[in-house]
């Protein structure tokens, strides 16, 4: 058991950080896990996390604004000191936000925001807890397959997550003199409440993503939190600056 172990997982209450945190818990590794609005989520979470034995903390973040960073590195810090450590060891940039816009629908707020959830926020938040993070420490980073190929009503989802994708490979090179590695995973749709629940709840959805599947269904958040949760491990140790779809073979 890795009690030693603490990840900082983002937006770990829903869906695939869910799965992650708990997951991460069942290794033995505890986890600062972030949630945006429900609190009830997360105490479920942290109360999952705790029987399979490995306790772990909530905080409230909005990772859309950069402004409060200094706050949650504050509240980082002293969640830390209470867990017995200084430091933690993996980050998981996984909170996010959907959006379903065409080229010709699409406004400028709407493209401000995705840019601040899924690149200002990571790229930020990485920044302010550069100094917790333990040297030979890992980040995950989550992309989507749509940054490898496209689909309708995506125009700012999918580039901005292809954008996070070579963010990703700039963190790992510069990141390199401390040993810490630095991964994408990237999904395919998956059966969440994200996006509206549109691929677990509209069974026409869920239908045309299973027949573009090789392997003939939509995900689970349970397909994608393992990977994770084996990305950081020592298993990986040389997987550095990787992308890894985890899709089930979509639009091969």
């Amino acid at each position: 058991m890795s009690d030693s172990k603490i990840s900082i997982v983002t937006g770990g209450s829903r869906g695939i950080g869910r799965d992650t945190v708990l997951r991460l818990a069942m290794r033995g590794i505890r986890s600062i896990f972030t949630y945006n609005a429900t609190r009830e989520e997360a105490d479920t979470v942290a109360a999952l996390a705790a029987e399979a034995g490995a306790p772990s903390v909530a905080l409230q973040l909005d990772v859309g604004d950069s402004t409060s960073f200094d706050r949650f590195a504050h509240e980082v810090r002293g969640t830390l000191a209470k867990m017995g450590a200084e430091h933690f060891d993996y980050l998981v940039n996984n909170a996010g936000t959907s959006s379903s816009s065409s080229l010709e629908t699409i406004t400028e707020a709407e493209m401000d925001g995705l840019y601040n959830v899924h690149f200002k926020g990571v790229m930020f938040l990485t920044q302010k807890l550069l100094p917790l993070i333990n040297d030979g420490g890992r980040i995950i980073n989550i992309s989507s397959g749509l940054a490898r190929f496209a689909m309708a009503s995506r125009i700012g989802y999918g580039p901005i997550k292809a954008a996070v994708e070579s963010l990703s490979r700039n963190m790992a090179l510069e990141l390199a003199p401390r040993r810490i590695a630095v991964n994408v995973v990237a999904p395919g749709p998956i059966a969440t409440d994200f996006s509206g629940g549109i691929v677990r709840d509209n069974p026409e959805v869920n239908k045309a993503v299973a027949a573009h599947t090789a392997l003939g269904r939509a995900g689970l958040p349970g397909d994608v939190g393992p990977v994770i949760a084996g990305l950081l491990s020592d298993d990986f140790g040389w997987v550095n600056a990787q992308r890894i779809e985890v899709a089930g073979g979509i639009h091969i």
